[in-house]
């Protein structure tokens, strides 16, 4: 696939930035913000920038090599697309883009259940070549539900989400009516106004909904009532009860993402998972606790030979990947990064974001003469 960069916007920074500009503020503030005094979300950059790299740079070094394999498919490089819920709220039809680039440049794209594009719609645009994260319903009959329309659709990967037991404490979403249950405020009508093609944009695609929930959803429900719903209807804390009859009835490939501890690791372990993910949900939930990349290294080393281990939250960039890996990650996630594209760029910021991406890995790993990613930890400083 073709790399296409706007060189107005050579750095994930500049997307940031543009985003600002194009988004209402609350729209803005849910993508960018953490929760309580965004600790976490800070120490989650910080913690993986403070990696070094080493060049050897008299190797006999014939070229660097993105592909990567994982669950039996190659992909073109070692990233993915986080699951982001709401996504249509910050920028409208940005699962659909993103998923559309993702299908394009040959990497995963996960899809929220709370994300405002269903199930059906992303496995036609990506050809059946997605994966699923699923929040916890407390109903067995949605549960059921939803694996199976997942299966249906060809959905590569089930994602079970096990770091939100409860609803983080964010206090941006909290003043701008995005908590639960939501709301409208005039301060935020006020924003929209200043932001005209955001609006247009918006009336044209409709009020952003959780349409992989819509068979589940009473219709009518205005937003308190859609968000006290919404409460009642998914229980986030998960447990290994829960996940075992889950293990049984999907036939592929099933992940656990928000693993934050050995425990965990070996759990998923011992219930026949394929592959873990570890994340603090972007800093969104525990402003107490690690960032992602402090047990990423433990875990890789004592349990990267038993199932895959890949990790995301923080990670916003090309080097940011490449300090990821050499820690041990066998692949990455990124979020915040490509939602700063969609909202700067709006249908070409999914793949102008992949591609920024892809050249800056690429650059670094031909700088350090690092030959495939299974590589980097060989290039990683250990003072």
């Amino acid at each position: 696939m073709e790399l296409t960069i706007d060189s107005r916007f050579p750095g994930i920074d500049d997307l940031r930035n543009r985003a600002r500009q194009r988004i209402p503020g609350f729209a803005f503030e849910y993508l960018d913000g953490g929760c309580n005094e965004d600790v976490n979300l800070i120490r989650n950059t910080a913690d993986i920038r403070e990696i070094e790299l080493i060049p050897q740079y008299l190797t006999k070094h014939t070229g660097s090599e993105m592909k990567t394999e994982l669950f039996g498919h190659t992909y073109d490089a070692p990233f993915g697309i986080c699951p982001i819920g709401l996504q249509g709220l910050m920028w409208p039809g940005a699962p659909d883009i993103l998923a559309k680039a993702a299908h394009q440049h040959n990497i995963p794209f996960i899809l929220s259940t709370v994300s405002t594009s269903s199930i059906e719609t992303i496995a036609e645009i990506t050809e059946g070549h997605f994966w699923f994260q699923l929040y916890h319903p407390t109903e067995d009959r949605v549960r059921d539900d939803i694996i199976q329309r997942a299966e249906k659709a060809g959905c590569e990967a089930l994602v079970i989400l096990c770091d939100v037991p409860t609803f983080g404490y964010r206090p941006r979403d909290i003043r701008n009516g995005l908590a639960m249950p939501p709301k409208m405020t005039l301060k935020n009508i006020l924003q929209i106004m200043t932001r005209p093609e955001w609006a247009l944009r918006t009336l044209f695609k409709g009020q952003p909904t959780f349409d992989t929930l819509k068979p589940y959803t009473p219709e009518g429900l205005n937003l308190k009532q859609l968000g006290l719903f919404m409460d009642k209807t998914f229980s986030g804390r998960l447990n290994e009860e829960k996940i075992k009859p889950i293990r049984d009835m999907w036939p592929r490939k099933l992940v656990l993402k928000g693993v934050a501890s050995e425990g965990d690791a070996q759990r998923a372990i011992d219930l026949g998972l394929d592959g873990i993910i570890v994340s603090n949900h972007g800093g969104r939930q525990l402003d107490a606790g690690q960032s992602a990349i402090k047990p990423l290294a433990s875990i890789a080393e004592k349990y990267g030979d038993k199932i895959k281990v890949m990790m995301d939250s923080g990670i916003r960039s090309g080097p940011d990947i490449a300090r990821t890996m050499a820690t041990g990650a066998d692949f990455t996630f990124l979020g915040r990064t490509f939602m700063y594209g969609v909202a700067a760029l709006g249908a070409k910021g999914g793949l102008h974001t992949i591609s920024i991406l892809k050249r800056q890995l690429q650059q670094v790993m031909e700088q350090i003469c690092c030959e495939k990613v299974s590589d980097f930890p060989k290039h990683l400083f250990q003072g």
